[in-house]
């Protein structure tokens, strides 16, 4: 089993900047095959949706068979284990308490000079997409970590779009996630063309405002192309984690969390990074047989990653492997160290941070509460995790009275005057002629 093994400080420029990659940097490899995919869903709607789903999944539906009936959300239901929806309701309690939390006050109104009142006032955007993926996997959790945040904000339509298996059955976990959390209009369908047809709407799928969720390099593709044409919300690309640990750290565990997010798909990122060339050495020795132990498909994925897009970076010091980890921003991250909250002002640049060894991505990604889409391919360093607020948008609120005119007349009609707006001036100064 190849994994990477760097030495930070014996690396040179381009191969530093090399290790900063993810498999989502370069787009050029399929932007043309995706951009005939969304113009083709733009100008044959349904007919191009049946098609795609056909080639890609493998399921030949029917014309009006691409959303999910009512029944199909009892039947989910009544195949899953009693334990798989314990776990499903247990974890989407957790996500809503802490979402609820996010919600901010609907108006606000403050007086910032006398007679000078001004604010902000929310509401929701009419309608959120919602791309749950599904080839590598089922993700019941990346719907109710979706879901939540859009219903708590007041989005009046919400709706989902997920591929069918080639049967055109579609995932019981995911549709009874989506029954707890509320959501009702499902549609069987991914890939580029299902962000395409959430952007530009068909006959079945009408158009939404705005589309979050991860995917494969080629949903990242499709949002990119579709920028403009509809809000993609932030960048959720490929998998991508760092585990940062020191001497203290247990191998075992830190090469178990290393394998966590590897498992996702070839195209992931996975990273230990550490000053400690004996525990680089310890869990080098481990991942192989913990690779092993896994099911076929999931260990090839670990394998390609470690060998790809991850690895083990050494450094000489803790403070050079921080400085790293803030130009990589990785979408996750641990602090396996001894103590993770004295290390934790130095991080400027993650997704999420998760304290100590113990906390360990699974159990951020499932049910602690906050939201496992996270910003992809470095773009920690500019966006934040997916929260109520993306599902957001405020109006500013403006109220002066006679007291907060006369102070800002002159001002404001000076201003208006130096730039050349003679009617913005005016607007001013025939106001506090008349006496308002």
């Amino acid at each position: 089993m190849k994994i990477n093994n760097f030495v930070w400080s014996e690396l040179g420029e381009a191969a530093k900047r090399k290790l900063l990659a993810r498999a989502e940097s370069d787009l050029s490899g399929v932007l043309a095959q995706v951009e005939k995919i969304t113009t083709a869903v733009r100008d044959r709607g349904d007919e191009a949706l049946l098609a795609f789903t056909a080639e890609f999944d493998g399921a030949r539906l029917k014309a009006g068979g691409l959303r999910v009936r009512e029944e199909e959300f009892a039947q989910a239901e009544q195949s899953l284990a009693p334990g798989v929806k314990k776990a499903v309701a247990a974890c989407v309690e957790n996500v809503r308490r802490f979402h609820r939390r996010q919600m901010p006050p609907e108006m606000s109104l403050e007086e910032t000079r006398p007679g000078v009142f001004a604010g902000e006032r929310f509401t929701a955007v009419p309608a959120a997409g919602l791309y749950v993926p599904r080839g590598r996997g089922s993700f019941p959790s990346v719907m109710y970590m979706l879901a939540l945040p859009a219903l708590i904000a007041g989005v009046e339509r919400v709706v989902a779009v997920t591929p069918p298996d080639r049967e055109g059955r579609m995932d019981p976990g995911t549709l009874y996630a989506a029954h707890v959390c509320g959501v009702k209009e499902i549609y069987r369908v991914g890939g580029a063309q299902a962000v395409a047809a959430l952007a530009y709407g068909t006959a079945t799928i009408p158009r939404v405002d705005k589309i979050v969720g991860p995917g494969s390099i080629y949903v990242a593709a499709a949002k990119r192309l579709l920028t403009g044409i509809v809000d993609v919300g932030p960048p959720a690309g490929p998998s991508e984690a760092i585990v940062l640990a020191d001497e203290s750290a247990d191998p075992r565990l830190a090469a178990l969390d290393l394998m966590v997010e590897a498992e996702h798909g070839s195209d992931s990122s996975a990273y230990l990074v550490t000053p400690s060339r004996k525990l680089a050495q310890q869990v080098a020795g481990l991942l192989p047989g913990l690779t092993a132990k896994l099911e076929p498909g999931r260990a090839d994925f670990v394998r390609d990653v470690l060998g790809g897009f991850g690895g083990i970076i050494i450094t000489e010091t803790l403070q050079e492997a921080v400085d790293f980890i803030n130009a990589y921003a990785p979408e996750h991250l641990q602090l396996a160290c001894r103590d993770p909250f004295a290390l934790l002002p130095a991080i400027r640049h993650a997704g999420e941070i998760l304290l100590g060894q113990d906390t360990t991505f699974p159990l951020a990604n499932y049910g602690v509460g906050p939201n496992n889409v996270l910003p992809t391919g470095g773009r920690a360093r500019m966006f934040s995790p997916l929260t109520v607020r993306d599902f957001l948008k405020s109006s500013s609120l403006v109220y002066v009275n006679d007291a907060g005119f006369a102070g800002l007349e002159k001002p404001v009609a000076e201003l208006a005057a130096y730039e050349g707006f003679s009617a913005h001036a005016r607007a001013v100064t025939e106001r506090g002629d008349r006496g308002c």
